[in-house]
C-alpha cells in the first residue's frame, strides 16, 4: 500500500423494511425481494403512492422520535461488532439526512419540542444517547449526503484527530416529504424501473444505515477500505441534472485515478428511475470509460432512501462482493438511456474486489466513492 494509512470499515448495519440487520437485508435483496408497496389514502394524502415504509410499531421509545430511534437502533447493532467506547473523545458521530424530523413541522404532532426539527439538535440527541462528548457533524447535501458523510469521515480520520468515526444515514418518510415529491411529479405510480425504457419516476423509502470507520496502517485481504472519494458540483439546475453528466463524470474520473478499470466489479449507480437522472448517469459512466462494467441500482428494492441511500447502498455493495455477487437491478428489462451501459438484470458472479458508489442530487451535486476489499494491488 506504499505506506498509506487506509480508512477501514469495521462494522455496519442496515435497518429497513427488509430487515433490522445487514444480513437480513442482503438475504432479502439477493432473492429479489422488494419492500415497495402501494399506499392509498395514507397520511390523508389525496394521491396514492408507492413506497418502502418501515413498521412504525417497531419503535416505541417516547423519548426519541421515530427518526432518532431508527438511527439509534442502527448504531447499536453496528456497535455489537465493534469493540469501541462511544464515550471516548476520540470517537466522532456523523449524521447524514435530508429531512430529519421534518414531520414535527406539523402542528398536530405532539410530544417533542419544536427545536427537535433542527438537524443539529436531532444529531445531538443521538450522540448523547451513546454518551459521546463531541459535537456531532450533520451532512445534508440532497441525495449525495450519504457519500459526502463517508468522505467527511475519511477526512477526519486522516487528520488523526479521531480513532473512530460512526457514520449514520437516515430518512423516514412522512406526508410532508411524499407530498413534496408529488408536487414535482417525480413519483412513479408503480414500482420503479431504473434505467429501463418504461421508467416513470422514483419511489421513496425508509431506512437507517451505519458504517463505523477507523484508520489502519495495514489491512488484511478481507477488510473493506474507503479508498478514494470525490464531490463535484456542476450547479446545472436546482432540480435537473447536467445533460452532459459533467459533475458525475468528474467525480468518477477522480476516484478512478490511474486504477485499471478491469479491477472494478461494478458501479452501484444512483439509478432513481427518473428520466433525467438515469440518462445523465449513463452519459457520465460512458464518458468515464466504464460502459462495459456492470451497473446496478438498488432502488427497486428500497426506493430512494434519501440521506440513508449512500450508506445503505455502500453496505449492500460490500456484502455483495463478500458473496462474490453482483446484485440485479430490480425492475430493469430494456435499456432506456442513450448510452450503451451494462445494466444488470440478474445476479452475476464476480471475483473482483472493488466497486464504485455513485450518487447525484438536486442543485447539480454529485459524489463518487471507490471501495476496495483489502486495498488495490
Amino acid at each position: 500500500m506504499g505506506g498509506r494509512k487506509m480508512i477501514v470499515s469495521i462494522a455496519n448495519n442496515i435497518t429497513s423494511p427488509l430487515g433490522m440487520t445487514t444480513a437480513e437485508n442482503y438475504a432479502a435483496v439477493k432473492t429479489g425481494k422488494s419492500a415497495l408497496r402501494r399506499y392509498e389514502g395514507h397520511w390523508g394524502l389525496p394521491e396514492a403512492f408507492v413506497a418502502s415504509l418501515i413498521d412504525r410499531s417497531l419503535f416505541s421509545d417516547t423519548r426519541y422520535t421515530i427518526v432518532e430511534q431508527a438511527v439509534i437502533h442502527s448504531v447499536a447493532k453496528a456497535l455489537e461488532n465493534a469493540n469501541i467506547d462511544t464515550a471516548s473523545p476520540k470517537v466522532l458521530f456523523i449524521l447524514s439526512t435530508t429531512k430529519g424530523n421534518v414531520f414535527l413541522l406539523d402542528k398536530r404532532e405532539k410530544g417533542f419540542p419544536q427545536e427537535r426539527v433542527r438537524l443539529g439538535m436531532m444529531a445531538r440527541q443521538i450522540a448523547s444517547y451513546f454518551h459521546n462528548p463531541n459535537e456531532p457533524i450533520v451532512v445534508s447535501n440532497a441525495c449525495i449526503s450519504g457519500v459526502c458523510a463517508q468522505i467527511e469521515a475519511m477526512r477526519h480520520l486522516e487528520s488523526g484527530n479521531y480513532d473512530y468515526v460512526i457514520v449514520s444515514g437516515v430518512d423516514i418518510q412522512s406526508a410532508f416529504i411524499v407530498s413534496g415529491f408529488q408536487s414535482f411529479k417525480a413519483l412513479s405510480p408503480e414500482e420503479c424501473k431504473p434505467f429501463d425504457a418504461n421508467r416513470h419516476g422514483l419511489n421513496l423509502g425508509d431506512a437507517a444505515a451505519t458504517i463505523i470507520y477507523t484508520r489502519k496502517d495495514t489491512v488484511s485481504e478481507n477488510e473493506w477500505c474507503a479508498y478514494r472519494g470525490a464531490i463535484r458540483n456542476d450547479a446545472n439546475h436546482i432540480s435537473g441534472p447536467s445533460r452532459t453528466g459533467e459533475g458525475s463524470y468528474r467525480a468518477l474520473k477522480y476516484v478512478l485515478g490511474d486504477i485499471d478499470i478491469q479491477k472494478i466489479a461494478f458501479v452501484n449507480a444512483h439509478g432513481t428511475a427518473t428520466p433525467y437522472n438515469d440518462e445523465m448517469e449513463s452519459i457520465a459512466i460512458d464518458r468515464a470509460g466504464l460502459s462495459n462494467v456492470p451497473v446496478n441500482s438498488l432502488k427497486g428494492y428500497y426506493g430512494h432512501t434519501m440521506g440513508a441511500a449512500g450508506i445503505l447502498e455502500t453496505i449492500m455493495s460490500m456484502q455483495a462482493i463478500d458473496d462474490n455477487n453482483i446484485l440485479a437491478t430490480r425492475g430493469f428489462e430494456t435499456l432506456g438511456v442513450s448510452r450503451n451501459i451494462n445494466v444488470t438484470n440478474q445476479n452475476q458472479p464476480t471475483e473482483k474486489r472493488a466497486f464504485i458508489k455513485l450518487l447525484s442530487g438536486f442543485g447539480g451535486c454529485n459524489a463518487a466513492l471507490l471501495m476496495t476489499k483489502g486495498g488495490l494491488q
